[in-house]
């Protein structure tokens, strides 16, 4: 398989992941932070900005899931695509861990 579809795969994790925090922040009705927000990623944005932009992760990650032929192909790709997945939760984890400072 050519590397660009290995690269698929793990951006297909990184975007497939990151729809998860904005889509329950977003049908939940609760504001959080998005690229689009004042400051980018540390204002918070909207429920229906954070709907929107997790719609658009989830379309994004499924298109390249798909290009990425991470289901129908060699185990590489299913393990790129875990470890696109990791790196934006670890990184995120990071990120927002003093949102709501104590």
């Amino acid at each position: 398989m050519p590397w660009y579809l290995y690269l698929a795969a793990f951006f297909s994790g990184l975007f497939l992941a990151n729809t998860v925090p904005h889509f329950t922040h977003g049908i939940s009705g609760d504001k959080f932070p998005t690229p689009f927000a004042k400051p980018p990623g540390k204002g918070l944005s909207s429920a229906p900005v954070n709907a929107l932009w997790a719609l658009f992760n989830l379309i994004v990650g499924t298109v390249l899931f798909r290009i990425g032929h991470v289901w129908n192909s060699d185990n590489l790709a299913l393990i790129l695509f875990f470890a696109g997945a990791a790196f934006i939760s670890i990184m995120l984890s990071f990120h927002f861990q003093n949102k709501h400072p104590e």
